[in-house]
């Protein structure tokens, strides 16, 4: 798939490429692949997730936050 703009190739979703069923909030190196370095969430078109999975990520590092798994604020 192209995108017709820029001639580049769009990346596909890091969950449905490797057939990850589930996001796991307590998996946090796979998590820290979709936040900033100031620890915010990264938009779809940065992080190239699926709609369904980028409401499942964003849902599992507010969970982690919550549990003191991922900081709020970088260290």
């Amino acid at each position: 798939m192209l995108n017709k703009t820029k001639n580049t190739k769009a990346k596909g979703c890091h969950y449905c490429i490797n057939n990850k069923v589930a996001v796991d909030y307590k998996d946090i190196n796979s998590l820290r692949r979709f936040v900033s370095s100031y620890m915010k969430i990264a938009p779809r078109r940065r992080s190239g997730l699926c709609a369904k999975h980028q409401r499942q990520v964003s849902s599992a590092i507010k969970r982690a936050r919550q549990a003191a798994l991922m900081p709020f604020i970088p260290k």
